[in-house]
């Protein structure tokens, strides 16, 4: 098994000064008083944007203080290519957070939280700004379970003409929709560049969200006989992609 991942503000030059680092707040309480590390274990610490360095602990101290050591390097993973974003449409409940985690165990690349029109949900003032921090925390908090390096990056909630536009720019557009002729299994895709993929809400995406992503450049695509429910259909198309692309060769 690799090493337990924990993040850090930065991993740049100064930042391991002597091959040291000590891990406190937050992470170092996890470390300490949950994970219960001790001397002598291995550990990497990133900054869930591709930077990590893996060290061993000399010491923990008191319940939220990890010393560790033998950091002699950073390393920097590349991003996957081609990059993948899954456009989520807001689930009901805290299944958004689910989708979230789940998407961010497989490998997605970035999340497009997205308004649409027959959604339950919507985010308005605080309440979004709040549901919007859960949703990075999760892929966060996701990213550090699955010993990712380079976390998920969640956007702000789009609009459907902002989503219209980011599939305009992407090399490969699609919607996750029952009307879809083509398997999303089947067809051809890039071996570069960004990925792009609309996961509708519980109601399903509108003839209107349907027309203009059509004109963005988005064809309708199905993963298979069954309809997924919206907090699990972008995971699984998430490994399709993945697979399909040779990211999980």
């Amino acid at each position: 098994m690799t090493a337990p991942v924990f993040v850090v503000d930065s991993l740049g030059p100064g930042d391991l000064p002597g091959g040291e680092y000590v891990l406190d707040g937050p992470e170092g309480r996890h470390a300490v008083s949950v994970k219960r590390l001790r001397p002598g274990e291995n550990v990497v610490l990133t900054d869930g944007r591709g930077r990590w360095a893996e060290g061993v602990v000399k010491a923990a101290e008191g319940k939220d203080r990890l010393v560790v050591t033998d950091l002699e390097s950073v390393h920097e993973e590349p991003p996957g290519r081609p990059r993948i974003t899954v456009v989520q449409a807001l689930p009901k409940g805290d299944r958004g957070e689910l989708a979230v985690e789940t998407m961010t165990e497989v490998g997605v690349d970035a999340i497009v939280p997205w308004a649409a029109s027959r959604c339950i949900t919507q985010w308005k003032g605080d309440r979004g700004l709040k549901a919007l921090g859960k949703w990075r925390a999760t892929a966060r908090e996701a990213g550090k379970q699955s010993r990712r390096v380079r976390f998920p990056e969640v956007a702000d909630a789009a609009t459907s003409k902002q989503v219209a536009s980011l599939l305009a720019d992407a090399d490969f557009a699609a919607v996750l929709h029952e009307s879809g002729e083509e398997p999303l299994a089947a067809t051809e895709l890039p071996a570069d560049g960004d990925i792009v993929l609309v996961v509708g809400p519980e109601g399903g995406v509108s003839p209107e969200e349907l027309a203009l992503f059509a004109e963005a450049g988005a064809r309708p695509y199905r993963l298979g006989r069954s309809v997924l429910r919206t907090s699990t259909a972008g995971t699984a198309a998430t490994a399709v992609l993945l697979a399909r692309t040779g990211r999980w060769s």
